[in-house]
This record gives C-alpha cells, structure tokens and sequence, in this order.
C-alpha cells in the first residue's frame, strides 16, 4: 500500500479549491489501495478568522502555529511514497518545506494548483501577510516537483516551462455528479427566474460591468439577481450607492451550498481579461453547468473551453460586450423551451469531461511513477 500525504493550505472539507481539486478523491485513493495523511498548515481556529478584519494577535499566533507544525511534519515525511502540496506548504516565506522534501529527503512531490499563484494577488484583508510571500517560489517548487497537477492549459504552460511535458498533468477541478451537485429540473413556466452569481467578497469586482445590464432588464422583466458570498456586496455606479431592485443576498453556507446554487436558472461569470483570470479553472460554470443552471461566461481563459457557444451542441454563452451580455440574458429569459436544451447539453459536458468519475483514472495516475 502507498502512502501519499497531503500538504495543503486549509483544513478539512472548509477551502472549495481543495475540496474539488483532491479532497474528494480521498475515498477512490482508499479504494485503490493508497493510504493518505492530511495536513493543513493553518488550524481551524485561525481558518475561521483569517479573511475576518482585525484579530491580528491571534492571526500571526495561527501562522506561527502552521510553521511550527510544517517543521514537525518534517520528521515524518520519509514514511510517504508521495508528498501531494497544494498551492504551497506554507503562505509566507521561502519553500524551505518543499526544498528539503524534494532534495533532501529525495521525496516525490505532486506539486497541485489552479490559479497563476507565482502572480501578487493581494486584497485588503491579506495586504500584511502578503507584503511577506514569496511568489517567485512557484517555479521553484515546479523543478523540485516529480509531477505538476495543474487545472487548466495556461497553467500547463507555465508549468512546462520547468519541467519535461510528460510531467505536468493537466488535472482539471472537477464536479462529484454523483453524489453532491445533482441536476436540478427546472419549471420553464415559473414567472420569476433567478439569475445569480457566487463567490467570494475579492471577486465581486467582476460584476461591475453586469450591474447596468440588470439595472436596464429589471425594467422590463420579472427576475431575482441573487447573490450567494461570504459578504453582503455594497454596489456602487456612477460613484454612488445603490441596489437593485431585483437584489437578494444570500450568505454563503456549506451545508446548503449546492441547494442554494440548484435554484439558479442563470449563472453569471464575467471576468476581466487578464494574467490573474486566466489562471482560473471555470469552477463557477462548472458548478452552474451541472446542477442546471445556464452558464453565461466571460471569453477569459479556461471558458473557452468548456462552453461550447455555437452550433449544434450549445452547452453555454459566451459573451463579451454589454451587448452580447444583454443579448444572451433576453434569450434565456424570453425562451425557456429553447434553453432547456442548452441545460442537458451543459450537464452532459460535465459528467463526460469535468466530473469526478471521467477523471478519475487521471487524478490516480498522479500517483504512477
């Protein structure tokens, strides 16, 4: 039996990003005859306060904390057959974790992202700790690493740029269409549809441009604009405060998270097209796309490829002016019989080539010499 430890940023089933790039392939490693250890870098306690503003004492003792854990871990670490790093071993400072696995302990690291995290990404909340990453050791970690799991082709790129390519994995984040994000049928007759957006309070930036769109359609169609994050959004045009009259928010919760995105009939993902975006891996129409919401997406990075916009099989709509937008939200709203069809193509394209189970031979091989 292999034993693979996993070294990641956040504890257990709390962080989206590794619960649908690893976590859930915890069971299909048990049943394939791999034993697995699991070890964030920050407690719970300091999870559950980290994007929270003030509680500063209790922050810097949190990531005292995972540094002294991640110096523990290393007494342990020649027991593994694989050392599977997420992200990184520790938020701050030089990967002296990852350098000792790789070139002292001779380990083979399965280095794990889905994001362009070698570029500053700093917000308010992490403006301090940020000032001390070091964002160059991406590459680094990408020479030390026997494989690169990586979510989507321009982070692929990146990736071969330090290693041979049979080495870098492209591992797409994937939906459990099994068991968690199950297809929603939807009342095509129902007077109010809901046309929604999740995510976290450091992107809620990307809605600006959708605002004035669904501020025109409010005034001619019955619809909700529902909102699911961990924050409730102020929003802001022409420099002053406003809210729709369509607005609802909802906090985001773990335990109704896939109940509450099943209620979407629309999905909204715009985004700006730049580096930082195109490192994205799409997880927000992915999420739409299987529990039969309609996707419509930016043309930024990975969207492109999985929204397929025309022809026969139209999955999604891309969109990129304000025009385009508005255009594809009237058909949608004005054509329920018509979607419909773009809903069950959305889903097949999950479950063929972004789901758990199509992917699930691909995650394993990770762990192939």
């Amino acid at each position: 039996m292999k034993k693979i430890l996993f070294v990641c940023p956040y504890p257990l089933a709390c962080a989206p990003s590794q619960r649908f790039r690893f976590e859930q392939y915890l069971d299909i490693l048990i049943k394939n005859n791999f034993s697995y250890t699991f070890s964030p870098f920050l407690d719970q306690k300091t999870w559950q306060i980290l994007y929270k503003n003030g509680f500063k004492f209790q922050k810097i003792t949190g990531i005292l904390g995972g540094f002294w854990r991640r110096f523990l871990l290393l007494f342990s670490v020649i027991k593994y057959d694989y050392v599977f790093i997420h992200r990184e071993a520790s938020p701050i400072g030089l990967p002296f974790f990852e350098w000792i696995t790789a070139k002292i302990l001779r380990k083979k690291i399965i280095f794990d992202f889905d994001d362009a995290i070698w570029l500053p990404n700093t917000s308010e909340n992490n403006k301090i700790v940020a000032k001390l990453k070091f964002h160059s050791k991406t590459h680094l970690i990408c020479q030390w690493a026997h494989k690169t799991s990586v979510g989507n082709p321009y982070l692929l790129e990146y990736a071969s740029k330090f290693k041979m390519k049979d080495k870098n994995i492209l591992n797409p984040t994937t939906i459990d269409t099994e068991n968690l994000h199950l297809f929603a049928e939807k009342n095509i007759l129902k007077e109010k549809n809901i046309i929604g957006w999740t995510g976290t309070h450091s992107t809620i930036k990307y809605l600006d441009a959708i605002l004035p769109i669904i501020l025109e359609l409010e005034q001619k169609y019955i619809f909700e604009f529902r909102i699911i994050s961990n924050q409730k959004p102020t929003f802001e045009i022409n420099g002053k405060d406003f809210t729709p009259k369509s607005f609802i928010f909802k906090e985001w919760n773990k335990t109704t998270e896939i109940e509450d995105l099943s209620a979407f009939d629309i999905g909204l993902m715009p985004l700006i097209d730049d580096i930082w975006a195109n490192g994205k891996c799409g997880f927000k129409a992915l999420q739409y796309m299987a529990v039969g919401a309609v996707a419509v997406v930016s043309p930024v990075g990975v969207n492109t490829h999985i929204i397929t916009h025309n022809g026969e099989f139209k999955n999604g709509f891309i969109c990129d002016t304000q025009q385009e937008w508005k255009e594809a939200l009237i058909f949608i709203l004005e054509n329920p019989e018509k979607v419909e069809n773009i809903r069950q193509n959305a889903r097949k394209t999950i479950v063929e080539r972004y789901s758990v189970l199509s992917n699930q031979a691909n995650f394993l091989g990770l762990f192939t010499d």
